[in-house]
C-alpha cells in the first residue's frame, strides 16, 4: 500500500506538470494515470487503497469544496442567488429525462430502468468543475458577474437533485412503495438542512477560533475534521432525514469567511497546500475506478445516449440564464461548463448492477463511457473557454 501510494503520489506531480506543460488542465493528466495504473490496465494500485478509495475521494472533494466556500463572497452570492438556482436543477432533470426517453427508445428497456441511467448521467462532477473555478476566482476571471460562483453553487446542488431522483427510480424498480411527492419534498428540505448545519457549524468554529488561540495548521485541522463528520452524519441518517451534507461543507467555509474573514483567508491558504496531496489522490483514484472494456461495450449507441443528454443539458443552462446580463460568449462557457461527469458515475454507476436490475451491465457500460468522453474533454473545454470567453477583472 505504501508503495503504491509513492508512486501514485510521484507520477501524480509528473501527469500533471507535463500535461500544463502542453497547456491542458494537469487534472486530465492525473485521471489518465489513474485508468492506466488502475486494476483495468497496469493494475499496479495495490487493492487495499482500492478499498478506501472512496474516502480517499470524499475528504479530497471535502478540502476542495472547503476551498470553494472560503472563496465565496457574500455580495457575489446575493447576485447570483437566482440564476445559480436554476442552474442548480433546470439542466440536470432535462438532461435526465431526455436520457431516460431516448435510452427507453433505443434499447428497449423499462421507463424505470431508462429513469436510473438517466440521472445517474445527468450529476455533474464537483472534483472537475469545482477546482477549474476557483483557479478563474484566483485570477479574476468573469468573477465580476460572479460566473465561476454561479457554476460552484450550481453544480453542488445538481448532484443532490440527480441522486435523490435515481434513488426513487431505484426503489420503484424494487418494487417499494417509494411516496413520490416525499422524494420531490426531500430535494429542497435536504438543501435547506444541509446549509442550515453548515451555518450553524461556521458559527460554532467562528466562536471558538475568535475565543482560543489555536495554531492556523490546527484550525485548519478541525475544519477539515468537522467537514467530514458532516458528511458522516448524512450517512447515518440518510434513511430518515435527507442532509445535502456537501452543500453543508461549502457553507461552513462561507460563514467562516463572512464571520471571520481574517482567519478564513489564512486557512484558505493551509487549504490551499493540502489540496495539493488531495488533488492527486482525487484525480488518480477516480480515474482508477474507469473500466475502458466495459465503457467500450455500450458501442456507439451509448454515445449517442451521452450526446443527447448534453444536448438537453446546454438547452437547460441557456434557460436558466435568461434574464441575466451575462453575454452569448459567458453564457457558451456556462453551457461547457457543466459537461464533466465522473464523481458520481463513478461512485453510483454499479448501484443497479449490484441491486439486480436486468439493464445494470448497460447502465454501468454507459456510466462509465460517460466519464471517459465528458470528464477529459470538459475539463480541457473548461480551461480553453474560460481564458478565451472570460473577461478579466
Amino acid at each position: 500500500m505504501a508503495m503504491s501510494l509513492a508512486i501514485i503520489i510521484i507520477l501524480g506531480l509528473i501527469f500533471n506538470k507535463l500535461f500544463e506543460k502542453l497547456k491542458l488542465p494537469g487534472l486530465l493528466g492525473m485521471l489518465i494515470l489513474g485508468v492506466l495504473l488502475g486494476p483495468y490496465v497496469t493494475n499496479i494500485i495495490s487493492e487495499d487503497i482500492l478499498r478506501i478509495s472512496p474516502d480517499l475521494r470524499k475528504i479530497a472533494l471535502i478540502i476542495i469544496l472547503l476551498r470553494a466556500g472560503l472563496g465565496i463572497k457574500k455580495d457575489t452570492l446575493n447576485k447570483v442567488g437566482v440564476p445559480a438556482l436554476k442552474m442548480s436543477c433546470i439542466p440536470g432533470v432535462l438532461e435526465g429525462l431526455t436520457i431516460m426517453f431516448a435510452a427507453s427508445y433505443i434499447f428497449g428497456i423499462t421507463k424505470i430502468e431508462a429513469g436510473m441511467l438517466g440521472f445517474i448521467i445527468a450529476a455533474v462532477s464537483p472534483a472537475v468543475i469545482v477546482p477549474l473555478m476557483l483557479n478563474f476566482i484566483s485570477s479574476g476571471k468573469g468573477e465580476k458577474k460572479g460566473i465561476p460562483t454561479i457554476i460552484l453553487a450550481g453544480a453542488s446542488i445538481d448532484d443532490v437533485i440527480a441522486i435523490t431522483i435515481f434513488s426513487t427510480f431505484l426503489g420503484l424498480y424494487g418494487g417499494k412503495n417509494v411516496n413520490i411527492a416525499k422524494k420531490i419534498f426531500d430535494i429542497p428540505l435536504s438543501i435547506f438542512i444541509g446549509i442550515a448545519i453548515g451555518a450553524m457549524v461556521g458559527v460554532i468554529l467562528t466562536a471558538i477560533f475568535k475565543k482560543y488561540h489555536i495554531r492556523d495548521t490546527k484550525k485548519t485541522l478541525i475544519l477539515i475534521a468537522t467537514a467530514i463528520i458532516l458528511t458522516g452524519i448524512e450517512e447515518v441518517f440518510k434513511n430518515m432525514i435527507p442532509i445535502a451534507s456537501l452543500l453543508g461543507v461549502m457553507t461552513i467555509g462561507f460563514v467562516l469567511l463572512e464571520k471571520y474573514s481574517k482567519v478564513a483567508n489564512r486557512i484558505s491558504m493551509k487549504l490551499s497546500k493540502v489540496w495539493v496531496m488531495a488533488e492527486i489522490l482525487l484525480f488518480v483514484l477516480v480515474g482508477a475506478q474507469v473500466n475502458i472494456y466495459v465503457a467500450l461495450s455500450s458501442g456507439l449507441l451509448g454515445l449517442v445516449i451521452i450526446i443527447l443528454g448534453l444536448v438537453a443539458r446546454s438547452i437547460g443552462v441557456l434557460v436558466s440564464l435568461m434574464g441575466t446580463n451575462l453575454n452569448a460568449k459567458e453564457r457558451l462557457f456556462c453551457v461547457i461548463s457543466y459537461f464533466p461527469k465522473a464523481t458520481v458515475q463513478a461512485a453510483m454507476g454499479a448501484v443497479p448492477l449490484a441491486a439486480g436490475v436486468k439493464s445494470g451491465e448497460l447502465i454501468l457500460a454507459i456510466a462509465v463511457l460517460s466519464i471517459i468522453i465528458t470528464a477529459p474533454l470538459g475539463a480541457i473545454g473548461i480551461k480553453i473557454a474560460g481564458e478565451k470567453l472570460l473577461s478579466n477583472e
